[in-house]
């Protein structure tokens, strides 16, 4: 949705959502051999944290916004398995999250995905790496995620979404907003930006999860109705153990996508 300032997420803010939904941690652990760490100011005086872990320029790359209460080091031991897949990983952080600075907020989580894929597109043209680059949201990154898919698709190849809702509808329900005006605008807003989206999507949800059950994916998925689209279930899988209850399936269809 270029041109235009998009869905008011700080309604969630002002009703104390912020309080309730992010869980941050702080994590200072270096780089291995094969990243590099970045510090990308996303507004003066506020930097953010980004790991790339490289296996080639001549490789595609995903644009990676992480889960909650996770950080980009605890991604030093999982980078390798999208290495397997064929795909560099690029991992950033949130306002207050790892090395990052500031406040987690509904409306920063958003927002800051518009600097954070400027640096990451010049980061790679930079270095001369290949332009297959895709988007990949976990569970609370599905909103960056969907940010970027929406309104900064232009150089974007695909979206990857795992264990990722809409989620907007329930929060504002939640603090009694959903029946207000602002609430319906934003609901709408948000839905509409959703349905927008033109790049080819692969979902991937657990089975059982049960911090966003599975009908909440599939809410998303249908929203997602205007593109092609593919939705993975792993049978067994919860919220945070699908990558090893369904290590095989989950690379190996990320590897199809991606290549």
């Amino acid at each position: 949705m270029p041109g235009n300032a998009g869905p008011d997420y700080a309604l969630l803010d002002r009703a104390g959502a912020a309080a309730l939904i992010f869980h941050p941690r702080p994590d200072g652990r270096p780089p291995p051999a094969t990243a590099t760490d970045y510090a990308i100011e996303v507004e003066p005086g506020v930097e953010l944290a980004a790991r790339f872990y490289v296996l080639g320029p001549s490789y595609p790359t995903l644009l990676y916004f992480h889960g909650n209460g996770e950080v980009m080091g605890d991604h030093d031991g999982i980078a390798p398995l999208y290495h397997e897949a064929g795909a560099n990983l690029f991992v950033t952080e949130f306002r207050g999250y790892g090395r990052s600075g500031g406040r987690p907020s509904v409306q920063h989580l958003v927002a800051d995905a518009h600097p954070l894929v400027e640096h990451f597109h010049r980061t790679l043209d930079g270095d001369g790496f290949d332009d297959r680059r895709f988007i990949m949201g976990r569970s609370l990154g599905t909103q960056p995620a969907l940010e970027v898919a929406a309104r900064l698709d232009a150089r974007f190849s695909g979206l990857i979404i795992e264990s990722g809702a809409a989620t907007v509808g329930r929060l504002l329900a939640r603090y009694g907003l959903a029946d207000t005006d602002e609430g319906r605008t934003l609901v709408a807003q948000h839905e509409a930006k959703i349905r927008s989206i033109r790049l080819p999507a692969l979902l991937i949800h657990g089975e059982h999860d049960d911090l966003v059950p599975l009908e909440q994916a599939a809410e998303l998925y249908d929203l997602l109705s205007e593109t092609e689209r593919e939705f993975l279930i792993l049978p067994g899988a919860g919220h945070n153990d699908l990558l090893w209850l369904g290590r095989d399936q989950y690379f190996e269809a990320i590897g199809r996508f991606v290549a």
